[in-house]
């Protein structure tokens, strides 16, 4: 057991672990931007390791960003699978710290969060009953608790609802959506159904209806201390879409009621680690929040932009920092993003492919710590 004296001190020297790097260009995960933030960090000097769950997870191949990168099981194993395979990672790497950045194995890695402390590696995330009161099946329940407005929603498992929807007083359009991932605006029974056929078939039971509402969406993303505090909240409109919803392009505002609901909803749930809020602004003036997602989003790189590295502030609050007095974000700054292409061999692919982990050769910050940043 590695017991916390062997703890080193200094977040700018950690090694750090950083799940979803399956950055794809319709639908990134945040793993990649998180890593950005961090490579691209004043002063640091750690070591960043990739974690990814397929073998064409792109990140795991960035030799520019990650020091390593490995395959783990996929969280549907379970909290005994996910656990073995760290340790296993552990034992080469010395993680320090790891940040989990996707929703569906944010409950495994809270499960084995005391575990992961007793071999010295910390993390910041919600706790399991967090997890469940901010979960989309239970958003209804939660804003109800805490006098926030959002949209009416529905679970649904038999899909002759969406034949008989307008006798139950729903209308046209709907929102169907998955449990963790997936959104789609619906105009009609039959688009309805196909709709939920498609979520169902890739996340699973159950499915949720929920009332459109029409107007535009705005964005929070912050850290949570655990005592109800929120630091350091950067906010975002999104200025255009893929096709999966997905911001490609947005910029930076200030908006006093979405940090309003961001400090109700952290100071309601007590909420520790990183959060995203979706909310959306609309037709009526009033302010609906749609999501909260328990991780970073996959625009945080944007926070680095405005000046407000999140992911830096994330790992300064675990080595007990508490920081203070954050800049202040600035508004009108704009990200836009872009697909390159990743050049591996084919012996790196099959090293992936068979044993599960990459090392990438290389000094990572040299070069990097030239350049001005945040």
């Amino acid at each position: 057991m590695k017991h916390l004296s062997c703890i080193k001190p200094d977040w700018r020297n950690w090694t750090v672990g950083i799940t979803g790097v399956n950055a794809r260009p319709d639908n990134p995960g945040p793993g990649l931007a998180v890593a950005r933030c961090l490579r691209e960090s004043v002063g640091f000097s750690g070591r960043l390791i990739g974690l990814g769950y397929e073998v064409l997870d792109p990140g795991l191949y960035n030799a520019a960003i990650f020091d390593a990168s490995y395959l783990l099981p996929y969280p549907s194993v379970g909290s005994e699978g996910q656990w073995e395979r760290l340790v296993e990672i552990h034992a080469t790497e010395r993680l320090d710290v790891i940040i989990p950045c996707l929703d569906a194995e944010l409950s495994t890695f809270a499960h084995n969060e005391a575990q992961f402390a007793s071999q010295g590696i910390r993390m910041l995330v919600p706790t399991l009953g967090q997890l469940r009161a901010r979960a989309k099946d239970n958003l209804g329940e939660l804003c109800r608790r805490l006098d926030l407005d959002t949209p009416e929603t529905l679970k649904v498992s038999d899909i002759g609802f969406f034949d008989r929807c307008r006798e139950e007083g729903w209308s046209f359009p709907l929102v169907v959506k998955g449990i963790y991932y997936d959104a789609t605006v619906v105009e009609s029974p039959d688009e309805a159904k196909s709709a939920f056929h498609h979520i169902a078939a890739q996340w699973g039971y159950p499915v949720l209806v929920q009332q459109f509402v029409g107007g535009y969406e705005v964005n929070l993303t912050a850290v949570g201390d655990g005592k109800g505090n929120m630091l350091g909240p950067v906010m975002m409109r999104k200025r255009a879409l893929t096709n999966k919803g997905k911001a490609w392009a947005g910029i930076s505002i200030r908006d006093d009621e979405l940090e309003r609901m961001g400090r109700i909803i952290m100071e309601g749930l007590n909420w520790q680690g990183p959060l995203e809020v979706e909310a959306l602004r609309g037709d009526d003036g009033r302010l609906y929040l749609i999501e909260i997602n328990p991780r970073f989003p996959a625009w945080v790189y944007l926070t680095k932009g405005v000046g407000c590295n999140l992911p830096q502030l994330l790992l300064r609050q675990i080595a007990g920092e508490h920081p203070t007095g954050l800049p202040s974000p600035k508004p009108g700054t704009l990200f836009i993003r872009y697909a390159e292409e990743l050049i591996t061999s084919l012996e790196q692919f099959q090293a992936m492919m068979v044993d599960g982990v990459l090392i990438a050769p290389g000094e990572k910050n040299a070069p990097r710590n030239l350049i001005g940043r945040s």
